[in-house]
């Protein structure tokens, strides 16, 4: 979820709420960043999740977006957040929508401080078998725009046996979609109901993941 950090138009805060009162027990804030921004945003966000922890008793993580930096710097600039708290790295992935730098998509799954590869469109099956390899998952998105490359990336992660994750790319309080569409984007992405079941237990494995990093770095709240 991206708040008015970025290019949202909630407080990192905000934004929780209403994942809170839409039933959602796991939420993850992951505003766009570059180097430019990058310490900042985290300082911010990671605040409103605490904030949001010590009330509401939701599991909220502080993540970031790489977004549209030059490949080579995925990285450098990945290891960067996680040394200044990051719980999630996402990368922006090559988008049909927008002019993404070629080789973005590859820098990201070769990256062991990448969690999420976003909206990779026309990610290769080389690409998709490192993001196996390395344990970095794939999105499948909501976004307008970003969901056009959905079949590609359904494809590729079958292959490959990589991992997949539907997400909402949510910007605004209507962006919270039901789990009733996010079954049907799946579907219309080529995927069956048990790959659909999988992704869930994906969202579960991640989460458990960062949770284990939190505690493993002291940060445990």
């Amino acid at each position: 979820m991206h708040s008015f950090l970025c290019d949202g138009i909630l407080l990192p805060v905000e934004l929780i709420r209403f994942a809170v009162a839409s039933g959602r027990q796991v939420v993850a804030v992951t505003d766009h960043v570059s180097e430019s921004t990058l310490e900042r945003i985290i300082r911010e966000v990671k605040a409103d999740v605490a904030l949001a922890e010590k009330y509401w008793g939701v599991t909220a993580i502080a993540g970031v977006e790489l977004t549209n930096i030059p490949a080579g710097a995925v990285a450098p600039l990945a290891a960067k957040a996680r040394a200044l708290g990051a719980e999630l790295v996402v990368v922006h992935g090559e988008t049909l929508v927008e002019p993404v730098e070629p080789g973005t998509n590859l820098a990201a799954v070769s990256c062991p401080d990448v969690d999420i590869l976003a909206h990779p469109g026309l990610i290769t099956l080389e690409e998709a078998r490192l993001a196996k390899e390395n344990g970095i998952y794939l999105e499948i998105s909501l976004r307008r725009g970003h969901a056009f490359g959905n079949g590609n990336v359904a494809a590729m992660a079958r292959k490959a046996g990589a991992k997949l994750l539907i997400n909402s790319d949510a910007h605004s309080p209507e962006d919270l979609f039901p789990q009733e569409l996010a079954v049907k984007i799946g579907r219309g992405a080529g995927l069956t109901a048990e790959e659909i079941a999988r992704i869930s237990e994906n969202a579960r494995e991640i989460t458990g993941r960062i949770l284990v990093r939190r505690n493993a770095t002291g940060n445990s709240r």
